[in-house]
């Protein structure tokens, strides 16, 4: 039996049939980097759907199993401008022996691995989403899928990806911890900042007037950094410290290394000042040195409010019985990359909690109403452009 939504197709969504499919998909093991069951369960899946497959060749570059998978739909309309829906085919821990369990509208796993939610809701919704466009009968154009790999390591799969085998230039990312109605138009620059601080190794009975300990060195230049919530856009953190060899030994290195986050490229770029002149600071105090380097991680993207992605969607998510809200996050995503690489997307929000944890978890609501906006934005998408 469907349910009548202002949205033909999403009426058409199962939450049986999508529950099942999620918990099937769920239990596929895909850590970062070794999707290749993942990607075995797609080939045999999506071509009886009316999909083409195509897979690039960016596993390569990091010794993965597989590379993203692009796949396309020609829909019943190719005048209509192709919309693509994209998420990722790993988790970020192994799902293997996943033994799911449903606890009052709440989808767990038994507590001895990750359920896999991020992102196997959004890749299970997907599917059946063009179930039920397909059953339902509404007229669509081109729908593209881009499924990434070896997301959860850093957006690696996206970075490497081959973007002249993807047709279509505007689409959605399932991807958010908010409920389903969250539209996240901006997301941040990030870059990785890396300290080798050196002192002089000595032994502490032996030779101990030589040292010249590295991790007074970076202690001082720790507690002279700001870091943390540097103002509402813009967070800075050192995650990583490691030195030393033996106890008895005053430690002649130790390496650190942090991030920046900001919605400000220019705020970024004078956070990592601040933070290595700090540390230079406190070497030139010690009569020690530090070697500093920058690495990218991923670009900003802001889209505009009154694109035609953001007003698609909101109309989608109205037939649907679901309250839209425009926000913006710290958080990074697949969709940064595709932005930066001239694709334009937004980030949806699907409801997972305590990702990368085993406490992490979906409600069957947001589950649905995932597959329910997918299915709804395709047809309105359609409505939008046949006008």
């Amino acid at each position: 039996m469907t349910i009548e939504f202002a949205s033909k197709a999403a009426s058409y969504v199962n939450e049986e049939k999508l529950v099942q499919l999620f918990l099937e998909m769920a239990k596929i093991n895909g850590p970062s980097s070794k999707e290749s069951l993942v990607a075995a369960y797609l080939k045999e899946a999506l071509p009886k759907l009316g999909f083409q497959l195509t897979f690039d060749e960016a596993h390569q570059h990091f010794n993965g199993e597989v590379g993203n998978l692009i796949a396309w739909h020609p829909g019943t309309d190719e005048t209509i401008p192709p919309l693509f829906f994209s998420t990722h085919m790993d988790t970020v821990l192994p799902t293997e022996h996943l033994k799911p369990i449903i606890k009052e509208g709440i989808i767990y796993s038994d507590g001895t691995t990750i359920l896999g939610a991020d992102d196997r809701a959004a890749l299970a919704s997907y599917v059946e989403a063009m179930r039920a466009i397909i059953e339902s009968g509404v007229p669509h154009g081109p729908i593209e899928l881009v499924l990434t790999v070896n997301e959860q390591a850093g957006l690696v799969g996206a970075k490497y990806m081959d973007y002249h085998k993807i047709k279509s230039k505007n689409g959605y990312i399932f991807d958010s911890s908010g409920d389903v109605g969250q539209i996240i138009i901006q997301g941040p620059y990030s870059s990785r900042i890396w300290f080798t601080v050196k002192g002089n190794a000595a032994h502490i009975a032996l030779n101990a007037d030589a040292g010249n300990n590295a991790f007074v060195i970076a202690a001082e230049g720790l507690l002279s950094m700001e870091l943390g919530e540097i103002d509402r856009e813009t967070l800075a953190n050192i995650g990583i410290i490691h030195g030393g060899e033996l106890t008895s030994i005053i430690p002649g290195t130790v390496t650190l290394g942090g991030e920046v986050r900001s919605f400000s490229k220019e705020k970024l770029d004078a956070q990592l000042t601040q933070m290595q002149q700090a540390m230079e600071r406190a070497a030139q105090k010690y009569h020690g040195t530090v070697d500093v380097s920058i690495e990218e991680k991923y670009l900003g993207f802001h889209i505009a409010g009154e694109d035609q992605l953001v007003k698609t969607v909101i109309k989608a998510a109205e037939n649907i019985c679901v309250a839209p809200y425009v926000t913006k996050t710290l958080g990074g995503a697949d969709t940064n990359v595709l932005n930066e690489h001239g694709l334009t997307c937004i980030t949806l929000g699907n409801g997972f909690q305590n990702i990368h944890s085993f406490r992490e978890n979906i409600s069957i609501e947001n589950l649905v109403n995932t597959g329910r906006l997918t299915a709804a934005l395709i047809e309105q998408w359609y409505e939008r452009h046949k006008k």
